[in-house]
């Protein structure tokens, strides 16, 4: 497989400028794959260990790839004032699913891509699938509902962050590695967010669903993919072993191939 051609710029959306990567695909007549990060993601951390799995991906299917930093994130433009203003926004993953990532689309002339969300962004994925026509929909180590054991894992997040050296690990990626943090962080630990539940929205996908899950995964169970197969009985689903919540850096290679197959089933 050629390594593909790779283009990092910025686009102006409704004033917000925001990080972009563009991968070249081999063939024009496939859908894109656009990229949607975690909680504490952005364009440069998915990739790992000298490799970046989203080329990978699209060398390995010859698909162009879409990746971008969300508000806040990476080298994008920070939200102001953000822990008053979005610590009481529940609804954050919907704003950015139903609002910003359309009003993207129609900027890139994107139509029907491919999503591929981990973690925040496989639920932002899913609930945009939910409402809008896509040629298909990733969802790793997505959340659903809220698990006990993704609280717990999110204020150990807190106290490294606080105290133990992973504010400065982070700002190696995020401009505004505060507002990056607390805007995941504050949410996530809200009395207002424990009622988070999208399981109904996931009864309205019906585009093609690949479901990925480690089985080490710190951040949730695989009660999550069974309840997005409950209600969306097309989903696909992929259990990885030796995986915990980033399955692009623990199992790359075994990622890329089941997607690979699942990708050359899709209309």
């Amino acid at each position: 497989m050629e390594n593909p051609t790779i283009t990092r710029t910025q686009v102006l959306l409704q004033g917000v400028a925001l990080e972009l990567l563009k991968i070249d695909g081999r063939d024009t007549d496939l859908a894109p794959l656009l990229f949607l990060h975690e909680g504490l993601g952005c364009v440069d951390l998915w990739g790992a260990r000298g490799r970046y799995w989203p080329a990978e991906l699209c060398a390995a299917t010859g698909r162009a790839g879409w990746v971008y930093s969300r508000q806040g994130y990476g080298r994008s433009d920070p939200i102001p004032d953000v822990r008053g203003h979005n610590r009481h926004r529940p609804d954050y993953m919907h704003l950015e699913a139903l609002q910003r990532l359309p009003a993207l689309l129609q900027h890139w002339g994107l139509q029907r891509p491919v999503l591929v969300g981990h973690s925040d962004g496989a639920t932002i994925a899913l609930l945009h699938a939910a409402s809008h026509e896509v040629g298909g929909c990733v969802a790793m180590a997505p959340h659903v509902f809220v698990e006990a054991v993704a609280i717990r894992s999110i204020e150990q997040a807190r106290l490294a962050y606080e105290h133990q050296g992973l504010r400065e690990r982070l700002a190696r990626y995020h401009q505004a590695v505060d507002c990056a943090f607390w805007q995941w962080n504050d949410v996530w630990l809200s009395d207002a967010f424990g009622r988070f539940d999208i399981r109904d929205d996931c009864r309205r996908i019906r585009c093609p669903l690949m479901l990925v899950q480690g089985q080490d995964d710190e951040y949730g169970t695989m009660a999550q993919l069974d309840a997005i197969c409950a209600a969306a009985p097309q989903a696909h689903r992929l259990e990885l072993a030796d995986c915990g919540h980033s399955p692009h850096r623990d199992q790359p290679d075994a990622l890329t191939a089941a997607l690979m197959r699942w990708l050359r089933s899709l209309p």
